[in-house]
């Protein structure tokens, strides 16, 4: 794909939720006219802005010409169903540390971390789970659930931004008292870190709420704990 497409589409999917308003605004602009108004209304037909990409003009529209740019609802998005399988995996081994942590924690507030970490990722895992399912997009109970067992996802053997390997999760199941603590604080917080930049990357391309929703709450939520983890350390 050239530039020129990706900056249309960027451009297209920008727009989308302004178009939709303005449309809206633009149609009852035409209905209010009147009987008496139909020939200037004709002549003076509402028509929707829509913004450019960085450094290209803006484009005026008709109603019906901004009508023709708005996605077809339920559009599934390729970048998003990929962040969301990786996003369940990545949670799931998350939660595998937090039940070792809720066993193992000499800290209190380490047990704390571990706790708020299964009370919200456990939830968010089901939601990405239904939005998958919605979408054609799931899979039967394993298939995308990360146990924690590898550091890698998707094609390529690429591995995912702060995953334990193995053998990191073999040494945090066999550590104890304030060694536990240490590992997992450490590992924890380089898990943070993978998830808060996978759901940057998502936050720059999509369009879906519910997406834009998670992938916001993983930044502002494990942003928190990777400041409350360094505070322990």
């Amino acid at each position: 794909m050239t530039d020129r497409p990706r900056a249309a589409s960027r451009r297209r999917s920008a727009v989308f939720p302004l178009l939709a308003a303005m449309l809206a605004a633009g149609w009852g602009l035409t209905a209010c006219s009147g009987d008496d108004g139909e020939a200037a209304a004709q002549e003076e037909r509402p028509q929707v802005i829509a913004p450019g990409a960085p450094g290209e003009d803006a484009e005026i529209l008709s109603p019906e010409e901004a009508a023709e740019r708005l996605p077809e609802p339920g559009e599934p998005d390729a970048a998003d169903i990929g962040y969301m399988h990786r996003m369940v995996d990545h949670h799931g081994q998350a939660l595998q540390m937090s039940e070792l942590a809720l066993e193992r924690a000499e800290n209190e507030a380490v047990r704390g971390i571990a706790e708020r970490i299964a009370a919200s990722q456990g939830p968010e895992i089901e939601v990405m789970r239904a939005w998958l399912d919605d979408r054609g997009a799931g899979g039967e109970p394993g298939d995308h659930e990360g146990h924690g067992d590898h550091g890698e996802h998707g094609g390529e053997g690429e591995a995912m931004p702060g995953m334990a390997r193995p053998e990191e999760l073999a040494e945090l199941a066999a550590a104890e008292g304030v060694a536990f603590d240490a590992l997992f604080l450490e590992l924890m917080t380089r898990h943070h870190e993978g998830a808060v930049t996978m759901a940057a990357e998502v936050l720059g391309t999509t369009t879906d709420q519910t997406v834009e929703q998670l992938a916001t709450d993983v930044i502002a939520t494990q942003n928190a704990e990777i400041d409350r983890m360094a505070a322990l350390a």
